[in-house]
């Protein structure tokens, strides 16, 4: 910027406005004042607007300082910043490098776990299955051994017991692969309770006791027994009332008594008569009674062994027989012939050829649990 001085004498010629030369020796013309003032005017704006603009520029390079202050103090304060975010980026690498050397521990003692959880189950599952299919061959072989002692007695006792047996196993212990066979056996265990057998045990008691009481069967053509017998047999209760009323007797005369009974009796038994149905029975001679009451006990031995055979029809012939030869051989009037004919016709009722329930649904049941399906 370039100031012009007041005692400048050139003029200068505004455009469009004529300038008049003055000569240098004249004397201040009119027309020059104007232009003066103006220039002066002009120079004290300039001057204004130089020194405004000196202070705003004093102003801005004071902000500008104030600026670079911040900028510096914030510059120092990111760098601060960048120091403690570095580090912390170390630390936080570190923690990040030490997490992943800690997880990839972990991990292996994890795959070590599941391993050793793997293999202990499998074991568990293999002693299950071992446990399991040796109850379930405990079961099977105790089932068809009482089915074996069942139809040796001809009793449902063995197999209810043995089933009863298995089923609180079962339930012992608590296995689901083993819940077809439970059922299986609460259906056998309802067939069995409904149902009817022969008692082969206490008809084999029975018949065993027959035998023994045949060599006490009195034949028909047997001689009863003399009075005076009898009367020695019903002494001994009828010794204590006539005790007094002997000893009161003279000796002779209780003797002489005695004797007269006994020839009385026997003069009686010279002859008898009786109604004979059956001739043979009659004229057996006492040699034949012996091999008569021989083959009875043979009818009732071959009866016993068609029912532990369950031959129920063999067995219903033979006590047909001996009930026949009873009744025709032997005294029907007699106690122990009516009796003997009794136990017979009992036996004979009581004999059914029903056999007894299968348990092909439990052995099936078994067989599936132990094949593992």
């Amino acid at each position: 910027m370039s100031l012009v001085p007041p005692n400048d004498s050139s003029a200068t010629a505004a455009p469009g406005n004529p300038v008049t030369a003055v000569p240098p020796g004249a004397g201040p013309a009119v027309g020059v004042a104007p232009t003066a003032s103006l220039r002066h005017t002009g120079t004290y704006l300039l001057g204004a607007v130089a020194i405004a603009a000196l202070v705003s520029s004093g102003l801005l390079w004071q902000k500008l300082n104030t600026i670079q202050e911040q900028l510096a103090r914030q510059s120092a304060d990111a760098g601060d910043q960048a120091i403690e975010a570095r580090a912390m980026a170390r630390q936080a690498q570190e923690l990040v490098r030490d997490t992943a050397a800690r997880l990839s521990v972990t991990e292996a003692r994890v795959g070590e776990v599941a391993l050793q959880r793997s293999q202990l189950e499998e074991l568990m599952q293999s002693l299950s299955r071992s446990r399991d299919e040796n109850l379930v061959v405990d079961i099977e072989s105790a089932i068809r051994m009482a089915q074996q002692q069942a139809q040796l007695t001809g009793s449902l006792e063995p197999l209810v017991a043995a089933l009863k047996s298995a089923n609180q196993r079962i339930e012992r212990a608590a296995q689901p692969r083993l819940t077809p066979v439970q059922r299986a056996i609460g259906r056998d265990l309802d067939r069995m309770t409904r149902a009817t057998v022969t008692d082969t045990a206490g008809l084999l008691a029975r018949l065993d006791d027959l035998v023994r009481q045949v060599d006490d069967l009195p034949v028909q053509n047997a001689v009863a027994q003399a009075a005076a017998t009898r009367r020695l047999a019903a002494a001994p209760s009828n010794s204590a009332p006539d005790a007094a009323a002997q000893s009161e007797q003279a000796w002779w005369l209780a003797t002489l008594q005695r004797s007269w009974e006994v020839v009385r009796d026997e003069a009686r038994n010279l002859v008898r008569v009786s109604r004979i149905d059956q001739p043979e029975a009659i004229l057996l001679a006492p040699e034949q009674t012996f091999f008569l009451r021989e083959n009875l006990k043979l009818k009732l031995l071959n009866a016993r062994l068609g029912v532990l055979a369950r031959q129920f029809d063999s067995a219903r012939a033979d006590l047909a027989a001996a009930t026949a030869a009873l009744n025709k051989y032997f005294d029907p009037a007699s106690r122990r012939t009516q009796a003997a004919a009794a136990v017979l016709q009992t036996a004979q009722a009581s004999m059914k050829a029903a056999e007894l329930p299968r348990l092909d649904e439990t052995l099936s049941a078994l067989a599936t649990a132990a094949a593992g399906r």
